[in-house]
């Protein structure tokens, strides 16, 4: 008897790997979209939960950002309930501008949507179809801001109760998933508006892929989680070391010297640390804006306060570095 297409076997071991945790009778939930990938990692859940004696259930998340979105999502969440996943729950999200552009006021939505349905659900995970691919696009665009190792680490396998399955599988492979079950996935077509940058990104890996060979998206998948170790160690030690601060005396802050003493490699995360502490969305904070933090300590002429995303003034008075939100109109004039 011949086994399932290699497409379908990959991705049902890649999930199967992801649910071994679990104990009998928890559900997880799949993220769909109703494209490739999510439509995949349905099919994949649908199959491998109910042989390990688990529940496996989807969320849709409607955004409401296109003509139709309604109907895209109700069709995906159709396809879910044919695959027999249940419980299937199509959710509205409530995208808020924040500033940092469409994509990630809209991806901010969908994670505070996904976990809200989660938790209403008791679901243990929710499997999210992004794939190599996927991940070589976040390290591109890491480059893209100058963040350092954290911004190239890209996406974790993990967060929470957030899982990625498919991280080491290419896009080619949830495609032929769904040309192997006979399904017809949607098509996004925001995956084809260049005013977004993760489209361009994603243009830009193929063009790199043609030039320097068909495994260099790979390779920066590769070097992600090479970097997300190191990353993960070095932001330990500078959460320790944050912790270990001690506050100025008098006005609220940080010491400046015990700052200025630690090693550069733990202060720079150190700043991003106190920087998401006073408001900054940390995705947000550059490298050039740790580097004029960073002159605070070590080429400190008088100037400040200085300015992080979030309207976060940072300044040095005396022996302190202080964070202080402050108000929009004085940051748009300032």
């Amino acid at each position: 008897m011949a086994g399932p297409d290699p497409a379908v076997a990959a991705t049902r071991l890649a999930v199967r790997e992801h649910l071994t945790e679990l104990r009998s009778g928890d559900l997880a939930l799949v993220a769909c979209s109703g494209g490739p990938d999510s439509i995949a990692l349905a099919a994949a859940a649908a199959f491998e939960a109910p042989r390990s004696g688990l529940r496996a259930g989807a969320v849709v998340v409607d955004h409401g950002l296109q003509d139709g979105s309604d109907l895209v999502a109700d069709e995906a969440a159709g396809t879910c309930r044919e695959m027999g996943l249940d419980p299937v729950e199509v959710v509205a999200a409530q995208v808020s501008t924040s500033g940092a552009g469409l994509e990630a006021d809209a991806r901010t939505a969908r994670f505070a949507s996904l976990e809200a349905t989660a938790v209403r659900q008791g679901a243990a995970l929710i499997l999210l179809g992004h794939t190599r691919d996927d991940q070589a696009e976040q390290v591109l665009l890491g480059l893209s801001r100058g963040s350092g190792a954290r911004s190239l680490s890209g996406m974790p396998a993990r967060r929470g109760r957030f899982v990625r399955p498919f991280l080491a599988l290419p896009r080619a492979t949830t495609i032929a998933a769904c040309a192997a079950y006979g399904i017809e996935p949607w098509h996004d077509p925001h995956n084809d508006d260049e005013s977004f940058r993760r489209v361009r990104a994603r243009r830009l890996l193929a063009a790199l892929e043609l030039e320097l060979g068909p495994g260099f998206g790979a390779a920066l998948a590769r070097s992600a989680d090479l970097l997300r170790e190191d990353a993960d160690f070095l932001e330990s030690l500078a959460l320790q070391a944050r912790a270990d601060l001690p506050a100025a005396a008098g006005e609220p802050g940080v010491d400046l010297d015990a700052l200025a003493a630690l090693p550069r490699a733990i202060r720079t995360r150190v700043w991003r640390i106190l920087a998401a502490e006073a408001g900054s969305p940390i995705g947000d904070v550059s490298a050039a804006h740790v580097e004029s933090l960073d002159a605070l300590l070590t080429s400190w002429h008088g100037q400040g306060p200085l300015h992080v995303p979030g309207h976060i003034a940072v300044f040095r008075a005396g022996g302190v570095i202080a964070f202080r939100h402050i108000d929009h109109a004085v940051a748009a004039t300032s």
